[in-house]
């Protein structure tokens, strides 16, 4: 039976570890056994050390032909798109080989956290995940939240029997790149009160799909449905963006009245 042992435990017996890395190992397969991956400590870019180190330590490794890895970004995107393959160093005193690589990041790429997943191909052409972990990042540019203006959306909708689709936009600007946006969305609050939709937030997108015209032009949109019989009255919808710092736009607040 395959056994999965959290990582994180296994690295204090090691080496001390604190439980921040996460590292999760793959331990058995019927070819050959992994027995470490080595902890990545908060890695600040520099443009002298932009090399993030990885290693991990296998037994049984003449049964391996190949070790790999694959980065995300704290989006989940891959930052790699081929495998980036590891190469052999030392074998330790209990036979275990190590396979180690150094990844180059770019003071592009956003602060957060990274994961990484490790992968082994065998002798037989079999190739399995066998690992994972999570690092921070610190592209080491100084954080600058971002700006949305030009909100297109309308002011006054008719209720009726039948149902209405309202598209709406709202241009986004970061001066740490497009990369660094987390999310762009808007929160509703209903009349007469002014209580907050349960529905909060609506996700605005800038991939193309859900009303967005353009994928990657800083322009956030959403298709959103307006149900007949919906209540009459004035809503405030306060719209903002937030990077991958947690920092948070100005706030563009927009009423909209429903007849």
């Amino acid at each position: 039976m395959e056994k999965k042992i959290v990582f994180a435990f296994l690295t204090l017996f090691l080496w001390g570890c604190g439980k921040n890395y996460n590292n999760v190992v793959n331990d058995v397969t019927p070819t050959y056994r992994v027995v470490s991956i080595s902890p990545i400590a908060p890695f600040r870019y520099l443009p002298s050390d932009s090399l993030v180190s990885m290693e991990i330590t296998i037994q049984n490794y003449r049964n391996v032909k190949s070790v790999s890895l694959l980065i995300l970004n704290p989006a989940g995107n891959y930052i790699n798109s081929i495998a980036f393959q590891m190469q052999k160093g030392n074998v330790n005193s209990i036979g275990g080989q190590s396979f180690s690589a150094k990844y180059p990041m770019s003071r592009y790429y956003p602060s957060g956290q990274y994961s990484v997943m490790y992968f082994v191909t065998d002798v037989n052409n079999s190739t399995d995940k066998v690992g994972f972990q999570k690092f921070d990042y610190d592209n080491a540019s100084k954080n600058i939240a971002p700006v949305i203006s030009n909100l297109v959306a309308p002011d006054t909708l008719a209720a009726g029997n039948t149902l209405h689709v309202i598209f709406i936009s709202v241009f986004v600007h970061d001066d740490n790149g497009l990369k660094d946006i987390k999310r762009v969305f808007f929160n509703s609050f209903i009349p007469p009160d002014g209580h907050p939709s349960s529905s909060n937030p609506f996700i605005m997108y800038d991939n193309g799909t859900n009303g967005d015209i353009t994928a990657g032009d800083g322009t956030y949109s959403l298709k959103i449905q307006l149900p007949p019989n919906v209540p009459k009255g004035k809503y405030r919808w306060e719209f903002l963006a937030q990077d991958w710092s947690g920092a948070y736009s100005n706030k563009i607040i927009h009423f909209v009245v429903v007849k």
